[in-house]
């Protein structure tokens, strides 16, 4: 069995993955509230790693690169109930409240931990997934909104990430590449990320680094990779999906083409032998 999802609404689902691993680069277009029946996972974005297991709650804002590795644990999938924040349930949400939100903040997930309000909240949702007549969205609309309140309640800042609409405005291109070139998105996606057309992303990409953005993604992959596993020891295999790439094979191609050697060769001290005889 692979990957699992059964919906109450589109917002609400339960996801199982049953593989060994499942990675993926995401960019969420939605807030995600996430809390863990079972397994692990890895969440890389551009300054932090956050490692997730049973009983966690988090949210994962919108718009922001990450990288997702998904394992099973201790002989069970990888489970989760998963809500989408959607923006037009959060506009109506605070189009009902008197408040002023400044800017979003540049945050990362927030961490809930096993908040117990949460927790419940969440929980509440399973038995829902036994039923076999549609779920009411009524209904659905009201276990998002408790979501929402509690957040509310318990973290002081929510509001300036879940009541912030605006897409993407234009960034600054070098910095904002060299803290996110490890995550494996679309062009368009960077250009989206970056506020800028296909078109223009690739021109003022070409004006700043005087490369094209894949030429120059993958090597910032690889220098990136060969400083793991040489100086943090890392193992290929951890890095491989950490650095962009999309599966093991291509990895060792593409590190040995561009260095001269394997990973595995660097690790063992052989890629040095070679270089030095």
């Amino acid at each position: 069995m692979d990957h699992i999802s059964r919906y109450l609404t589109p917002e609400i689902k339960l996801s199982c993955y049953e593989d060994k691993f499942f990675k993926s680069e995401v960019v969420f277009e939605d807030h995600m509230l996430i809390w863990f029946i079972s397994g692990e996972t890895k969440i890389v974005q551009t300054n932090e790693t956050h490692t997730f297991k049973r009983g966690d709650i988090f949210l994962i804002p919108r718009n922001k690169p990450a990288t997702i590795i998904n394992y099973p644990k201790d002989g069970l999938p990888h489970k989760t109930v998963v809500m989408h924040l959607t923006a037009k349930t959060l506009r109506d949400f605070y189009g009902r409240l008197d408040i002023t939100t400044k800017a979003a903040p540049s945050s990362g997930i927030r961490v809930y931990g096993n908040h117990p309000l949460l927790e419940s909240c969440l929980a509440s949702v399973i038995p829902y997934f036994e039923i076999t007549q549609p779920f009411p969205e009524n209904l659905a609309l009201l276990k998002i909104t408790e979501a929402i309140t509690i957040l509310r309640a318990i973290d002081p800042e929510i509001d300036a990430v879940l009541a912030y609409f605006d897409d993407p405005y234009k960034v600054e291109l070098v910095s904002f590449m060299e803290k996110n070139y490890m995550f494996n998105m679309p062009m368009e996606k960077f250009g989206y990320l970056t506020g800028r057309s296909l078109t223009t992303f690739k021109r003022d990409f070409q004006k700043a680094f005087n490369s094209t953005p894949q030429r120059w993604l993958t090597q910032k992959r690889l220098e990136l990779a060969h400083y793991q596993i040489a100086e943090l020891k890392s193992k290929p295999v951890d890095v491989c999906y950490e650095t962009g790439f999309e599966n093991l094979s291509h990895f060792s191609f593409a590190f040995k083409k561009h260095f001269g050697y394997a990973p595995t060769e660097l690790i063992s001290g052989k890629a040095i032998l070679s270089k030095t005889s």
